[in-house]
């Protein structure tokens, strides 16, 4: 029997060349795999934009076992205006601010919280508590705004989605098969929370083939970074 797992957050990101440099250099992480798209997303990964763009998954191990991040790019969209639905995501690392002194990284401190921002402006905060959530203001989205994913049952998504219309709360995008050129064909469901957070369940079945960890990916990563003229 197959458990539901928290997966992965998304950001979208403006500078994917700084933003590469965070995530490996700073934060430590590994990339995992890079995916290339060439039409926009039909359950909005990329956000409402019908253009090029990217995935490309980093985190301290494989998805399969890890709770990782998405960093999805949009060819020749230079800035994203934030909104208030993303405080920030704690990480336990004291080698991380050590890399970012070295790399003459800022460190900041908040409420005697020490974090680093990630090109964008996302905060990780270098510390092993909670970091407390402020619920008196309206959630703004924005453009910028994320997701959170889950892994579930191929055949718990129906029973999720039936729960769901049962309880007259808000489907975002109805059960549809999301494909990956040369990989796995995804099943997803997203729905929203009664805040307007973005919750997706993705069939865990297909979704372990399809998080595969590519060893190809930090150089595919690379090579795209390089020839991307759109910001020009």
């Amino acid at each position: 029997m197959v458990s539901g797992r928290a997966l992965h957050f998304v950001f979208k990101v403006a500078d994917r060349t700084l933003t590469a440099k965070f995530y490996r250099e700073i934060l430590g992480m590994k990339v995992l795999r890079h995916e290339e798209f060439s039409e926009g997303c039909e359950a909005a990964c990329n956000g409402p934009y019908a253009n090029r763009w990217s995935k490309t998954m980093v985190g301290y191990g494989p998805e399969d076992t890890h709770f990782v991040v998405e960093l999805t790019y949009n060819y020749g969209v230079t800035h994203y205006e934030q909104g208030n639905d993303f405080l920030g995501i704690t990480v336990q690392s004291s080698e991380s601010l050590k890399r970012a002194q070295t790399n003459n990284w800022p460190i900041k401190e908040h409420n005697g919280l020490k974090y680093v921002e990630a090109p964008g402006g996302y905060k990780f905060y270098i510390v092993d508590k909670p970091q407390p959530v402020d619920k008196g203001e309206p959630i703004n989205r924005a453009k910028a705004y994320g997701r959170i994913a889950f892994s579930c049952p191929f055949d718990e998504q129906p029973v999720i989605d039936k729960k769901i219309q049962d309880a007259n709360e808000t489907i975002l995008t109805p059960l549809i098969s999301l494909d990956t050129p040369g990989k796995a064909t995804v099943r997803v469901i997203i729905l929203a929370d009664p805040d307007g957070h973005e919750i997706c369940f993705v069939d865990d079945e297909s979704f372990r083939q399809l998080s595969q960890v590519d060893p190809s990916s930090d150089a595919e990563l690379d090579k795209f970074i390089k020839s991307d003229k759109s910001r020009a």
